[in-house]
């Protein structure tokens, strides 16, 4: 399983009529998306168009922080489309990762250190994803 994040963008400060120097980290959060979609054995099992990136991996590090995160689920509360949109759960095979809004889709179980080596890399992707847009990527923690 493996996460991948391209075409970074900023969906709607434009329409708010802010730089992104001038913008606070809830809207950066917000506003900056990719596409972002999960592959297994070579194949895309999921994606989305555009995906807040910037606001999944700040949560992510977040979670990644808390001493108890290899005992606890992830379950992304986004600002912009609510809670589940992307799950992270454990079960007796190993993590699974899965979205409220596509209750069918859930990866293959895989090892927890592989899962937090999955994610230190979507975390370095949206880093250089931000900082190629000529955003300062410090407002994301990093994993």
């Amino acid at each position: 399983m493996r996460f991948a994040c391209r075409n970074f963008g900023l969906s709607d400060l434009p329409r708010r009529g802010l730089a992104p120097h001038e913008a606070p980290v809830e809207v950066l959060l917000l506003d900056i998306e990719a596409e972002l979609s999960i592959w297994e054995e070579g194949r895309v099992v999921w994606a989305e168009d555009a995906f807040p990136v910037a606001e999944l991996a700040y949560h992510l590090a977040l979670w990644l922080q808390n001493p108890a995160a290899s005992q606890e689920g992830f379950e992304l509360d986004s600002m912009q489309a609510g809670v589940g949109l992307i799950r992270i759960v454990d079960s007796d095979e190993g993590w699974r990762i899965g979205s409220n809004f596509t209750p069918d889709f859930w990866t293959s179980p895989i090892a927890w250190d592989v899962l937090v080596a999955e994610i230190k890399e979507l975390d370095r992707s949206v880093h250089e994803g931000v900082a190629a847009m000529g955003i300062g990527p410090s407002f994301i923690p990093e994993v």
